[in-house]
């Protein structure tokens, strides 16, 4: 009797009783784990990013020139004043502004286009096995790897009108050209812009297209080529639908990169870019760092950030809606 009651007490502290209080304590850590790892780079989000963005949609709001920069918290209340130079196209301010605007999206949509195209011509090229294949890929990612500084430095000395190396191919080599021509100012800076954002971004284009090609099995180009599919029938029937999701991630994020690109123009062309390469990046760094009407520059950025959220979620609600179409 005696051994039985003092067995008893063991049998009703059952180990999963004891174990549980450290079950909860391991639960709350895989739990709360994650969120700590997240911490740091969190607040440094916020720092970075949306403390100055909260400053500057303040800023827009507030007559802020030269004469309050000091201590720009003093400037006056200017309410919606900016915002309204700023979109009247009627005025000079208002005009530039618009015409900007335009030659952004017309820059954006073709150097996108032409990174999108060259990259994935690229990227199916490469995956067939020859020789020299790896020293290729190096040699295509180049200007992707290069920083953005000396990659553009490098382009505007190629582009000088005496000894550049574009006017002594185009010119004296060629004879494309009856003069050689200027290609950082007047209409054909547009193009240098071009084909500088082009060189700089087909690169990452290729690197995430050839990274989707790797997910499409062999066996249905091997299934089509059977079936007397040609390559071009392979590339549309099968490669270009198998990199839709792909496709769609890079083409936004090419179009944000490119509309938002501020040290491309201002490297090949220093702060006066000029009128047929004044992208709506270096126009609000004219308006606001030049013209020191920071109120003024800070509502154009409001009102570029507002576009491009409105840009961004047109475009996924419509890839979201052709991937549900699509599927069913």
């Amino acid at each position: 009797m005696t051994t039985t009651a003092l067995k008893q007490p063991v049998r009703e502290t059952s180990p999963g009783a004891a174990r549980e209080p450290r079950r909860r304590t391991g639960r709350i850590r895989r739990v709360t784990l994650p969120y700590l790892l997240l911490l740091p780079a969190l607040l440094l989000e916020l720092l970075v990013h949306l403390v100055p963005m909260a400053i500057g949609i303040v800023m827009s709001f507030k007559q802020l020139t030269q004469f309050y920069i000091r201590d720009w918290g003093t400037a006056p209340w200017n309410g919606f004043d900016n915002y309204k130079v700023s979109v009247d196209f009627d005025a000079p301010v208002g005009k530039a502004l618009l015409q900007s605007f335009g030659t952004t999206v017309g820059f954006t949509l073709l150097s996108v286009g032409l990174c999108w195209l060259i990259g994935t011509a690229a990227a199916v090229y490469m995956q067939d096995t020859f020789r020299g294949r790896g020293l290729l890929r190096a040699l295509f990612l180049v200007p992707y790897a290069l920083p953005v500084y000396a990659a553009v430095i490098t382009w505007v000395f190629m582009f000088q009108h005496d000894n550049g190396l574009v006017n002594h191919v185009l010119h004296d080599q060629l004879h494309l050209t009856d003069k050689p021509s200027f290609w950082l100012i007047g209409d054909n800076s547009f193009y240098a812009l071009l084909t500088v954002s082009v060189w700089k971004g087909w690169p990452f284009a290729f690197l995430i297209v050839t990274a989707g090609l790797q997910n499409i099995p062999r066996e249905l180009y091997e299934a089509a080529a059977l079936d007397g599919a040609g390559m071009w029938q392979q590339i549309r029937r099968i490669t270009l639908p198998s990199l839709r999701p792909v496709n769609q991630v890079l083409i936004l994020v090419l179009f944000l990169w490119t509309f938002n690109d501020f040290n491309t123009p201002y490297v090949l062309f220093g702060k006066a870019a000029p009128e047929a390469a004044d992208l709506i990046s270096v126009h609000i760094y004219q308006s606001s760092f030049v013209s020191w009407n920071f109120g003024t520059g800070s509502a154009m950025s409001v009102l570029l950030l507002l576009f491009l959220l409105v840009v961004t979620g047109g475009y996924l609600l419509l890839t979201s809606r052709g991937r549900r179409a699509s599927d069913a």
